[in-house]
């Protein structure tokens, strides 16, 4: 059996992506808190900002249980950034949809995200189309979506 191990460049890389994803986390989650919002509110609300989606498709989107997510909906739903509809393609299936409010507030967390912006802002559009697309390819998105 042999042991692999790997090269000091790729350890130095997967730390890097770890510690970026670490400080977004920690900006969203204070992001959100000057929102009154928790974290997994403020991605829900994100989430149906872009497009009203359904109840199931909002807990595979974010890895949890759909009745975690009926609870978070509740809570934005009780503070209008949200509503329940049914869904014009079956109407047995509900969707969540934000509010004009939910939408604008989705809006000022995005515009409070200053992490990303600040560092990116310092790259060529070259380089950042460059990392664009090693992202994607780590990621195996391949269509530019």
């Amino acid at each position: 059996m042999s042991s692999r191990r790997t090269d000091p460049l790729t350890l130095e890389v997967v730390d890097l992506i770890g510690t970026v994803v670490t400080r977004y986390h920690e900006e969203y989650e204070q992001a959100a808190a000057e929102h009154s919002l928790t974290g997994a509110q403020a991605r829900v609300l994100a989430l149906l900002a872009a497009q009203p989606t359904p109840m199931r498709r909002i807990a595979q989107s974010l890895r949890c249980e759909p009745s975690n997510v009926t609870g978070i909906v509740d809570r934005l739903e009780a503070r209008g950034l949200v509503e329940r509809r049914p869904d014009p393609a079956d109407r047995r299936v509900k969707i969540a949809a934000a509010t004009e409010e939910g939408s604008a507030t989705a809006r000022r967390l995005r515009d409070a995200l200053d992490f990303a912006r600040e560092p990116l802002a310092g790259l060529s559009d070259e380089e950042r189309t460059s990392l664009r697309d090693l992202l994607r390819r780590m990621l195996g998105v391949t269509d530019g979506a």
